[in-house]
């Protein structure tokens, strides 16, 4: 039986408006939400109604189209890059965003923005990551086998990208091809991107998933249970050191320290060679009321207390088991392999 698929991120019927999941409500509500303005698109994008890099991306592309479709022919191009700016603002870590953006501007001043060449370009892009995600998940699934058990961190599934997802596609596609393939599940504090999202997912395909605390996840790996990590990526830099969710970095060294293969799975989107280490990726700080209040019927943090709430952190290289994309797994060296990719 072939899978039904629905995109998460599209365009409304008439093609006017933007129709996201709202991943604020999961996994308690299944609400989609039309989205026509660019304050509207920001506001999705920092609040988190759409996230995840690829998803990100996908965003950008149907964004810029519908918001070209209101612009005076006379100030086209001056509006067209305005908001794409002002989009790229609401979260600078994620390099998908950002090169979508760059992606539509270019496409625009090629055509004299022409509304039918940025359809064509926005849709390129979705078809795309739905291309890559089958080929990244592909790549994942040949190191799995029967009877395996995946931890992973943060959400990079079906909703945070497209079809299959990145991190947790191979064990997505591995229940579709009726292999029994585990799951480990960190909550991912502060957002609880693993509770809501990634159980909500595996559960849905079918999977054998088990949610933990994120300080559970040594433990686990130490009884033996986990065989694998599987993590997605914001941002991969020239050397390999990967941005991804806060939390990922103590996934990588538990998985050191224990013996475990530790991949992070994203498309060649998402690596930056202009970006030498991971100490040029920018961090992006988010409110500390996230940490002290969101999750609460009432705050419990004393008030007035200072919070730190990055929103990712960096895995060195020296971690990370292998990069896989759409175009294959990359092995260290890094500053070789990712290279390669785009000769």
């Amino acid at each position: 039986m072939t899978k039904q698929f629905v995109d998460h991120v599209r365009l409304s019927d008439d093609e006017r408006r933007l129709v996201i999941l709202d991943q604020t409500l999961l996994p308690n509500s299944r609400t989609y939400i039309e989205l026509d303005t660019a304050e509207e698109m920001y506001e999705a994008i920092k609040s988190l109604r759409v996230r995840g890099a690829p998803a990100l991306g996908i965003f950008a592309g149907f964004a810029m189209y519908v918001l070209s479709l209101g612009y005076e022919k006379s100030v086209f191009m001056d509006r067209f890059r305005q908001d794409a700016e002002y989009l790229c603002s609401s979260r600078p870590t994620a390099v998908n965003l950002s090169r979508a953006l760059k992606r539509m501007t270019a496409a625009a001043e090629k055509s004299g923005g022409d509304l039918t060449a940025l359809r064509r370009e926005c849709q390129a892009i979705l078809d795309e990551d739905i291309a890559m995600c089958t080929a990244i998940s592909r790549y994942g699934l040949s190191l799995l086998k029967d009877g395996s058990t995946v931890l992973t961190h943060c959400n990079a599934g079906p909703i945070a990208t497209s079809r299959y997802g990145t991190a947790i596609g191979p064990v997505i596609m591995a229940a579709e091809r009726g292999m029994h393939v585990g799951a480990y599940c960190d909550e991912t504090r502060p957002l609880l991107q693993g509770a809501r999202l990634t159980a909500w997912e595996l559960m849905n395909a079918g999977v054998d998933v088990t949610l933990i605390c994120d300080n559970m996840s040594a433990s686990v790996m130490a009884q033996g249970k986990i065989d694998i990590c599987f993590v997605g990526c914001d941002r991969v830099a020239a050397n390999g050191d990967t941005a991804n969710k806060i939390g990922t970095s103590l996934v990588a060294i538990a998985a050191k320290h224990y013996g475990i293969p530790f991949y992070v799975l994203g498309p060649t989107s998402s690596i930056d060679l202009d970006c030498r280490s991971g100490r040029d990726i920018v961090i992006e700080q988010r409110d500390g009321e996230e940490i002290s209040k969101l999750w609460y019927s009432r705050p419990m943090a004393p008030e007035g207390v200072r919070c730190y709430n990055p929103a990712f952190d960096v895995t060195d290289s020296s971690l990370i088991s292998g990069i896989i994309t759409e175009k294959g797994i990359c092995r260290p060296p890094y500053d070789e392999s990712l290279r390669s990719l785009f000769r």
